[in-house]
């Protein structure tokens, strides 16, 4: 999952909200199993409420009533955390009345707070008591006409409920931690495994770009199976394209030689007689001839670069043209020199390989004073991108000028008119390469002459 990918931007998407959804679970979890906890533990404490409050109405009139029915020796225990209180409110001054593990001090009164009351007249709380402690009251006003007019209060320590909450929070966190551990790696195999397709899509497409295939093919989900069909669709629409294109230059290159070479018989003819414009138009004629032959073998060369299917060993070829060009200008004393990386392999025609190469080191040691040197090297491609190699031709000759060098590359341009050659050998390199994806170069050579570098991709 890189950055920026289809597949990193799912994952997160559904993290963030399946964490939201936890962490809402969790809380509602939370609050209903605090809601559950404070219900049983009021309802043990309106046990001893009631208690309590069936005491007092039993109690003898004009006396604060004293409970004697309660088995829990908690009460008799000092800050035992369990309390009772009964207070009568309707005198002029109220009169308490506490278990014996309520020493000093006494329960604050719920009903003067703003706190409602269920429709039994309980009432339930938080308030703090002896030694800090923070109780749960539960209290009900009991009124018995003229014998009075009684609070009734019970409380305990709230620190079970807190343990018995904490408890619950501890078994519910690692829960939700496994079960969110368990949804991340069901996420990455749903999002991996959902997003194959679209893997398999990419190297199809790279089959195709690369010469190896003609189409996708293969079963796809319905979701990505009209995207298949689309760009196979618009495949062949560009091969017809280019097809048309390429026929309808062949037919015009070859439409024009007829009539070119009748030019250039009569103004043969007419020049042979003395006729001054009979030669010019010999000259045009042949410029003419020349750019038909250009258009002809491009339109050649991109018929063969469009269905790329082959891979050549590169080190071969380059060790028999280097040993043949020695060989033919061995009586000017030139050498020629090969270093050739292992492994390197051309993704394309050998035909087009030894073209490339027999017009980069023929011009080379038609220049050179004694040396020719070969380097091949390959050139690993950036991520998502295919891998080349460089072809280094350098020579010992005069070289050219950075000027020379732009003109060199121009179609049918000779920069020395006295040596052998039409000007398309550098054209037809950098045409050809363009068409493989590559490109040539010219700079000044380390031995002095004319540096030539084509870039060419590699299988």
């Amino acid at each position: 999952m890189r950055t920026g990918s289809l597949a990193l931007r799912l994952f997160i998407s559904a993290t963030v909200i399946s964490g939201a959804v936890l962490t809402i679970t969790g809380f509602a979890l939370h609050s209903v199993y605090r809601d559950a906890v404070e219900r049983a533990f009021d309802q043990r404490l309106d046990v001893y409420l009631k208690t309590i409050v069936a005491d007092v109405a039993n109690s003898a009139t004009g006396s604060m009533p004293e409970p004697t029915t309660l088995g829990d020796p908690l009460f008799n225990f000092p800050i035992s955390g369990w309390y009772w209180q009964i207070t009568r409110t309707d005198g002029a001054a109220p009169q308490v009345k506490t278990s014996r593990s309520l020493p000093e001090g006494k329960l604050p009164l719920l009903f003067e707070r703003e706190g409602r009351s269920d429709v039994s007249g309980l009432r339930e709380g938080y308030a703090k008591g002896p030694a800090d402690q923070n109780l749960r009251i539960v209290e009900r006003v009991v009124d018995l006409g003229e014998d009075g007019r009684y609070a009734v209060a019970v409380a305990a320590d709230a620190g079970e409920i807190e343990e018995e909450v904490q408890a619950f929070d501890r078994a519910l966190e690692l829960t939700l931690a496994v079960l969110g551990g368990a949804f991340l790696l069901t996420l990455v195999f749903q999002v991996l495994f959902g997003l194959r397709p679209l893997k398999r899509m990419l190297a199809a497409l790279h089959d195709v770009r690369t010469g190896q295939a003609d189409r996708i093919v293969g079963d796809y989900p319905v979701e990505i199976a009209p995207l298949a069909a689309e760009v196979n669709a618009l495949i062949e629409t560009n091969r017809e394209i280019v097809e048309r294109a390429r026929t309808h230059v062949g037919n015009l290159a070859h439409a024009l030689k007829t009539p070119i070479s009748v030019l250039q018989n009569e103004a043969a003819r007419a020049a042979a007689q003395g006729d001054p414009l009979a030669a010019k138009v010999g000259e045009q004629a042949e410029i003419m001839t020349g750019q038909v032959a250009h258009h002809l073998e491009r339109a050649r060369m991109a018929a063969r670069a469009s269905v790329v299917t082959t891979v050549e060993e590169v080190g071969p070829i380059v060790g028999k043209l280097a040993g043949t060009l020695a060989k033919v200008y061995r009586g000017r004393g030139i050498e020629v020199e090969a270093e050739v990386a292992d492994g390197v392999r051309f993704r394309g025609e050998r035909q087009d390989l030894e073209e490339i190469l027999g017009n980069l080191v023929d011009n080379g040691c038609k220049w050179a004073r004694s040396l020719v040197e070969i380097a091949v090297a390959p050139v690993p491609g950036t991520a998502g991108e295919r891998d080349y190699f460089e072809i280094t031709i350098d020579d010992d000759g005069p070289g050219l000028t950075p000027e020379q060098q732009a003109e060199a590359l121009k179609r049918g341009k000779r920069l020395d008119e006295t040596r052998p050659g039409s000007g398309l050998g550098l054209s037809i390199v950098s045409e050809l390469a363009g068409l493989y994806g590559g490109r040539l170069g010219l700079d000044r050579s380390p031995l002095g002459g004319l540096r030539c570098v084509v870039r060419l991709p590699a299988a």
